[in-house]
């Protein structure tokens, strides 16, 4: 009986084939008690090892294919198998409480997981699941309980499954398995971060599917749409197979567009730009023809570990992408910790509200022993290419002030070492919050160049919490209120002669596009898979023409009528 899906596009393609129905699922543990607890640690001991073993040669095999950097994720569980917050909780627990190690891995580690979970911070939230990996690791150790193996699979198939971890992704040969889809998961879950590395098509967050789906059933399987058919109909066959050829027929004409310059169809140069966290999407920003790096976000530089990086790992870090980029311009932006991104290690006070609370720059300016070690590994490494330096969630010109004045500060005690530093660095600020777009020309005399942030620039204009999904009608990119401060912003920034880039996902948008280039944003920053098409849409599009057409949309009422009027002019 044919079934449709719908689910969030983690990985783009299409695939057809049968499916094969996954379970990394733990064995049933019931707890037991043990009489000799130093042999049950030796047990546990005993299977912390063959853990370690498998996830070294997990390691090992995706580096040999995907390279060094995508093995970190594999360094970073074996980063948890040596947690001694965790570990040390399993043997109290054998100690203490005489239960058998399965158990107590499981009792330990889902306390882990569970405030993983609470985290407002999406890229904590998503550790979980790291955390889940490993233990389900241990005690499958411990039990000896058997699990499909993956890289054995023969037969060409699409993998349905609760979730896969990223050891389950890592395993799949991508002659046999032409997809996935997950009944949970995000954009952001390493899982799909590794399935976008090897270009398999998926699709997460399908939600809960019942028993009645029997490996062996065809699946067409749409991760441009975000959709799923079960058992399809002839008709829908010969349908998908057409949008199918369809897509790679578009995929063969995007690739052309890899090194030609971001033009529009009048001859207006704009900048497309990527947005990066990792060392290791420097190359596919560049594989997807990237003019320039439009957001570093250091943040996750800190994540992932139990201390602060020091002044050398930062300095490591910007160096490779500076010199990465070989002279393409790199916007950096400086610490942005707080709101929905927490540092345990940080003991960061709670707040009621975090979004308007002590994050980003307020944090830096509180904390400058932290702010002053990462400017001066900036500084540091300015020399080895062209480097441009951004503040976050600027509200008012003192912060702003007192930033540069530190970054000046330590720019002249490197100087008195000895230290060459770069003198055409750009200090420029993001826009995210109203108050900085409503007085931009003030701000302009006083930065090299603006990047709005839309992505909080939204939820503090129209007052609507993004992680919240009961507002989330609320978070609209082409909302006039929204598109005025773009204006105003850019406006401001022209009469200082200022450059303006955006960096939120607003950058990426297809129905925003055509607009931000009216009103005349120079740089549009977003992620490496969205530049090839937006290249392709700025080079239909004349340039003076949605000039005058942007500020017609800005006299209309609401988000729909000015996307429709996009839409109804493209």
């Amino acid at each position: 009986m044919t079934r449709l899906l719908h689910g969030i596009n983690a990985s783009p393609g299409m695939a057809a084939a049968p499916i094969l129905i996954y379970s990394n699922s733990q064995p049933v543990i019931e707890e037991s008690t043990v009489a000799d607890t130093a042999a049950e640690i030796e047990r546990l001991q005993v299977a912390l090892q063959g853990a370690r073993t498998e996830l070294e040669q997990l390691r090992d095999t995706v580096k040999a294919k995907l390279g060094e950097e995508k093995a970190e994720i594999f360094e970073g569980h074996l980063m948890i198998l040596e947690d001694p917050d965790l570990i040390d909780a399993v043997i109290e627990a054998i100690q203490t409480e005489s239960i058998n190690a399965e158990y107590a891995v499981q009792t330990a580690s889902s306390s882990f997981i569970e405030a993983l979970k609470q985290m407002d911070d999406e890229y904590l939230r998503e550790r979980a699941a790291d955390v889940s990996d490993v233990s389900g690791k241990i005690i499958r150790h411990l039990s000896g309980a058997a699990q499909t193996d993956l890289s054995q699979l023969t037969e060409p198939c699409i993998i349905v499954a609760n979730d896969l971890a990223p050891s389950d992704t890592a395993k799949l040969d991508m002659e046999i398995v032409k997809g996935f889809i997950t009944e949970i998961g995000s954009r952001t879950s390493h899982s799909a971060i590794m399935a976008r590395s090897l270009g398999i098509p998926a699709i997460v967050g399908v939600g809960t599917l019942s028993g009645d789906i029997k490996t062996g059933t065809l699946a067409l399987l749409d991760a441009v749409s975000g959709s799923v058919i079960l058992d399809p109909s002839e008709d829908q066959k010969q349908e998908f197979a057409g949008k199918k050829e369809q897509y790679d027929r578009q995929q063969a004409e995007l690739a052309k567009w890899v090194n030609r310059p971001s033009l529009s169809a009048d001859g207006h140069r704009v900048e497309l730009a990527a947005n990066i966290g990792k060392l290791e999407d420097v190359q596919k920003a560049l594989d997807n023809g990237a003019e320039a790096i439009g957001l570093f976000r250091t943040e996750f530089l800190y994540m992932g570990r139990s201390s602060l990086p020091t002044e050398e790992e930062q300095f490591i870090s910007y160096k490779y992408v500076l010199e990465k980029m070989n002279g393409k311009p790199v916007v950096i932006r400086t610490l942005d910790i707080g709101g929905d991104k927490e540092l345990p290690y940080m003991e960061l006070p709670k707040e009621a509200n975090p979004f308007l609370g002590q994050r980003a720059l307020r944090l830096c300016l509180e904390r400058p022993h932290i702010f002053r070690t990462q400017l001066r590994a900036l500084l540091r490494a300015s020399s080895y290419g062209n480097l441009k330096i951004m503040f976050p969630m600027i509200a008012v010109l003192s912060e702003l002030r007192d930033a540069k004045a530190l970054l000046e500060e330590e720019k002249a005690k490197l100087q008195g070492e000895g230290i060459v530093v770069s003198d055409t660095i750009e200090i420029g600020m993001m826009v995210e919050i109203p108050a900085a777009a409503v007085s931009a020309d003030l701000f302009a005399k006083e930065v090299d160049f603006f990047s709005i942030g839309t992505n909080d620039l939204i939820q503090y204009t129209m007052a609507a919490d993004r992680m919240n999904e009961t507002v989330s009608y609320l978070y609209q990119p082409c909302n006039p209120s929204v598109l005025r401060l773009v204006r105003m912003v850019i406006e401001a920034a022209r009469k200082e002669g200022k450059w303006v880039g955006m960096c939120g996902e607003m950058a990426g948008d297809e129905s925003a596009i055509p607009l931000l280039l009216g009103l005349g944003l120079h740089e549009f920053s977003m992620s490496a898979s969205s530049i090839l098409p937006a290249r392709a849409q700025i080079g239909g599009l004349d340039r003076k023409r949605w000039s005058e057409l942007a500020e017609q949309a800005l006299t209309m009422a609401a988000q729909d009528e000015i996307q429709d009027f996009v839409r109804s002019q493209s």
